[in-house]
């Protein structure tokens, strides 16, 4: 599992659009489409229900999410930190 999996998978389940995603992020829809089926298949577990027009997240897309909320934020933070310290020398 890679952050930048997880900042697409975010992107993905915050706009509810593959493509939306993917405009949002400056990358093409199948960048999009493989790194969640990447992390989909490492995990082993649906991440998404895609349904007719419709794509709602799983109970374990639930949970992924709220963590990769946290975990993305904390290492936003952390490199923040680290270009903090990097500017005092």
């Amino acid at each position: 599992m890679e952050l930048e999996q997880l900042r697409i998978f975010v992107a993905v389940a915050e706009s509810g659009s593959f493509t939306k995603a993917a405009k949002k992020l400056y990358i093409s829809h199948s960048t999009t489409s493989r790194a969640v089926t990447a992390l989909e298949n490492e995990l082993g577990l649906s991440l998404f229900d895609r349904g007719n027009r419709i794509l709602g997240l799983t109970g374990a897309g639930e949970l992924l999410l709220k963590e990769s909320r946290e975990l993305l934020f904390k290492a936003e933070e952390l490199e923040q930190r680290m270009k903090a310290l990097k500017a005092e020398k």
